[in-house]
Order: structure tokens, then C-alpha cells, then sequence
């Protein structure tokens, strides 16, 4: 069984649409420890790490270790019905190949519930390698957003300028 309750909804809901853009399918690869995910965008340029850990949320729980392929577009807009300051609870049974969805108001007067199909995705996990950075950039995740939007209509090359 899986079971994750986040109280803070929006949080999922502005990664997931940051990532959609470089993303389109992935594995939501689930364990004791949180979740995470890897992924390649389709130019094999861009690497999208993602792990969500277990202190994270309100509720978390993961009987086994369990891979969910889902449609980065099509959870974004699932998501979308889902208000900014819902409780979001992501359920699995062990055996099931979907996900369901509930997404609860603050005064608990309105849930809604959607269940969605999972996929096979074959996928092979990249091992990042150990790095020391030049620069830590900290941004809105809005803005975040608005640059990979940005980037995806530009093409798939960019330079900087300040090379």
C-alpha cells in the first residue's frame, strides 16, 4: 500500500509544472525514504532529479518499493483542479496499476477524487556524480518555471552570456 498526504498541495503542483517542460513521461520511483525521480528531457541534454523525501509530507507511507509511470502533462493537469491551498493524499494499492488522487479542502467541505492509469516505462536510473558547483542559484519556483517554458520555445541549444 501506498499512502502520501501533503498539506502543502501547491508545492507539488509548481514542480510538477516546472518539470513538465523539459519531461514528458517518468517513473515516480517510491520507497521508505520518499519519493524521487529521473529523467531525461527528449534532446537527452537536461537531467531532472527530483526526490521528495518521507519528513516531507503528513502522512507517508510505502509497504514496498514501487515504481509509477505517469504522464508529467497529464498529472500537471490533473493537478490543476486541485486548489492551491488543498491537502493533496496520493493512493496505490501494491497489486493496482493506477493512482488515485484526492484532493481535500482546508475545512475538509470539498473532496475530490480522480484515479488515473499507471504506465510501463522503461527507463534507466543515471548515476549523478559527485560534484562541487561554482554557484548555488536560489529562485521562485514560478520563475523557475517561466525560464524553462522560455527555454523549450527557444529550441534545444542556449548559450550564456556571461562565458
Amino acid at each position: 500500500m501506498l499512502e502520501l498526504r501533503l498539506v502543502r498541495g501547491s508545492l507539488l503542483k509548481k514542480v510538477l509544472e516546472a518539470i513538465k517542460e523539459l519531461v514528458t513521461d517518468a517513473n515516480f520511483d517510491c520507497s521508505s525514504s520518499g519519493v524521487s525521480l529521473q529523467a531525461m528531457d527528449s534532446s537527452h541534454v537536461a537531467l531532472v532529479a527530483l526526490l521528495l523525501r518521507f519528513d516531507g509530507f503528513e502522512h507517508f507511507r510505502c509497504d514496498r518499493n514501487r515504481s509509477m509511470g505517469m504522464n508529467i502533462n497529464h498529472v500537471s493537469k490533473l493537478l490543476r483542479c486541485a486548489a492551491n491551498d488543498d491537502i493533496i493524499t496520493l493512493k496505490a494499492d501494491d497489486d493496482s496499476d493506477t493512482i488515485t488522487f484526492m484532493f481535500e479542502s482546508p475545512k475538509q467541505d470539498k473532496i475530490a477524487d480522480f484515479e488515473m492509469k499507471l504506465m510501463d516505462i522503461q527507463n534507466d536510473h543515471l548515476g549523478i556524480p559527485e560534484a562541487e558547483y561554482q554557484a548555488i542559484v536560489k529562485m521562485p519556483s514560478l520563475e523557475f518555471a517561466r525560464i524553462c517554458k522560455d527555454l523549450s520555445s527557444i529550441g534545444d541549444t542556449a548559450m550564456s552570456w556571461w562565458d
